[in-house]
């Protein structure tokens, strides 16, 4: 099956179940403070699992684009990817554990859907703890559905548990099931630990509400949260040993080999380069369609570095002159249908990579220029000269030098290269980035407290300040809200000026003073567009939006969460306004206590 098809009948099959077919949400979260990028179908759904009225209603499915960068040096092996699509479906306080199970089973064994045979399936079930019971319901609903005990495995929470996000919060059981890969008939038993059992869809049954002391309390509305990754069910549903060997990547590497001016023997395996240069290449496309420009921090700075990788691989392989843009042509090409905004904004996507690409010479250029003046400094009478840890890592830090490149170029000089001082000191940088990643992606059900509905409601009414100062280019790219401020992202070419940003503040203030109440109403898109409202994504919405009004203030298609009156934000102050990449600027402010 291809994966065209299998989002297909995987939108169908849940929509003849009841569901509404919701459009992917943006890859820059909305309302979410603790990720830099939706990493899950469940991040853009985050009010309506904390009992927010979903416009669409209570059974919700789609295919949400996602970007991980936990493991993005691993990228380049047969398995890791930084962007993949998720197949989910939800149910928000409506049906639970049997239904959902019913609905996997359904879809996985029916001829009309996978047609997997069940010989072929196993299922995981949560063991129980002192916190939690063993769960015996979906135990049961599977082994009423023809899953053999000895198919059933009871695993420990570190396995069969999803949650909380934080230290408290919505969590439960979930159950995973997988299905085998190996060239023998599936084993009688089964072996989680068996690594031919591949893991191919999760559904996790939020049912419990963790406190502050470490209790788990039922919770009021019991949620049912689903994933499926679409490119590795692809490549099992075909007999692939990896979703590089599917069609999602044969178009890229057949791109690559015409750039490169060599012919691929059928069933050759891809080189590490190659996965590297067409994986970042599906990755940066998708960022740059949501409005990310390559540059220094946060998104922007995840971008840069996947383009700087990518060239950098494809340099090893024989590629020469600039070449990113014709490997994004064939992404927007492939993509296009099931993500519109790939092709409204193919021009501005094809112009930065191009951009990048140039600019990223001139940074080999200064880098290498750099390198000269540090061998420089070694006597010339030293016999065993040496290019230190530090400064290779330096240089591949600050002008994206590959360890390779300036091993090669040390060689060409007569140095060497302290290889284990650089992977120290490399070490040492990946256990930092670890450190302040763990703070952005230990997403999921975010901090939506009292404070953070304040800040958010401060967002609305800078974008509407903002929009009468500066013009109504301006379009939101980006925020994030933590305990002490907000941060917003917008489009702008320049850097405001002291007397637009006081006019900004005061306009913000006057809509606080005002204590102007915060109403909500149900509408259609069309509708919304027609009274004036601005929608930050506009392509994620579907039929039926929340908008947001704050009187002549402002008036924004949205999720929440909000205060109920602008007087709760008391005051207003802008801290910072600086650069976030090429034509997005970004303002801190924070609001009164």
């Amino acid at each position: 099956m291809k994966a065209y098809d299998l989002r297909k009948k995987y939108l169908a099959f849940f929509q003849s179940k009841g569901h509404s077919v919701i459009k992917s949400a943006s890859l820059i979260p909305d309302n979410d403070p603790t990720v830099l990028f939706t990493t899950a179908g469940m991040h853009p759904l985050v009010p309506y699992l904390l009992g927010g009225k979903h416009p669409q209603g209570k059974r919700l499915t789609d295919v949400q684009k996602c970007i991980r960068t936990g493991d993005i040096d691993e990228v380049g092996d047969p398995v890791h990817l930084t962007f993949f699509e998720m197949l989910g479906n939800w149910s928000l306080g409506d049906y639970f554990k049997q239904e959902a199970i019913e609905f996997s089973f359904e879809f996985l064994t029916s001829k009309e859907c996978l047609g997997i045979p069940v010989e072929m399936l196993a299922v995981t079930v949560f063991a129980g703890d002192e916190n939690a019971p063993f769960d015996e319901e979906a135990f049961n609903k599977w082994r009423s559905l023809g899953i053999p005990e000895k198919r059933i495995a009871k695993c420990p929470k570190e396995d069969n548990w999803w949650g909380p996000a934080g230290q408290t919060g919505p969590c439960g059981p979930d159950t995973e099931m997988f299905y085998w890969t190996g060239p023998l008939p599936a084993p009688e038993a089964f072996d989680p630990k068996n690594k031919l059992w591949v893991e191919i869809w999760n559904d996790v049954f939020m049912q419990y509400n963790k406190t502050a002391d470490g209790r788990f309390e039922p919770l009021a509305q019991k949620n049912v949260d689903t994933g499926m990754g679409v490119e590795r069910v692809t490549a099992i549903l075909q007999g692939k040993k990896s979703c590089y060997d599917t069609e999602l990547f044969a178009p890229l590497f057949a791109e690559l080999d015409q750039l490169r001016g060599v012919t691929h023997a059928d069933g050759e395996e891809r080189s590490r380069s190659e996965r590297i240069v067409v994986e970042h290449a599906r990755a940066a496309t998708f960022i740059m369609a949501d409005g990310i420009t390559p540059g220094k921090v946060d998104q922007a700075y995840v971008l840069r570095r996947l383009v700087r990788r990518m060239i950098r691989e494809a340099r090893k392989i024989g590629v020469n002159g600039l070449f990113t843009a014709k490997l994004a042509e064939v992404v927007i090409r492939e993509y296009k249908e099931f993500y519109p905004e790939l092709e409204a904004n193919s021009r501005q996507i094809l112009e930065e990579f191009t951009r990048e690409e140039e600019q990223f010479q001139q940074a080999l250029e200064k880098g290498t220029a750099e390198f000269e003046k540090l061998i420089a400094r070694v006597p010339a009478h030293i016999q065993n000269k040496v290019v230190s840890g530090k400064n290779a890592f330096y240089l591949y830090e600050t002008f994206g030098f590959p360890i390779e490149l300036t091993v090669e170029m040390a060689q060409e000089k007569g140095f060497k290269v302290d290889l284990k001082g650089y992977e120290e000191a490399y070490a040492k940088h990946q256990e930092l980035s670890r450190k302040g990643a763990e703070q952005k992606f230990k997403g999921g059900l975010a901090d939506h407290s009292e404070e953070s509905a304040k800040l958010h409601t401060a967002t609305h009414l800078l974008h509407a300040a903002l929009r009468k100062v500066l013009g109504d280019h301006v379009a939101q790219k980006g925020s994030n809200i933590n305990a002490e401020r907000l941060r917003f992202d917008f489009s702008h070419p320049d850097r405001m000026t002291p007397e637009q940003l006081a006019e900004v503040e005061k306009l913000v203030n006057a809509a606080i003073a005002s204590k102007t109440p915060v109403t909500c109403e149900e509408m259609g898109v069309e509708e919304a567009r027609a009274q004036g409202a601005i929608g930050l994504f506009g392509d994620k919405y579907g039929e039926k939006v929340r908008v947001y009004t704050m009187g002549p203030y402002s008036k924004e298609i949205c999720g929440g969460p909000h205060a109920s009156n602008t007087g709760d934000l008391v005051s207003f102050k802008i801290l910072k306004e600086e650069s976030s990449s090429r034509g997005i600027r970004r303002i801190k402010a924070v609001i009164g206590k």
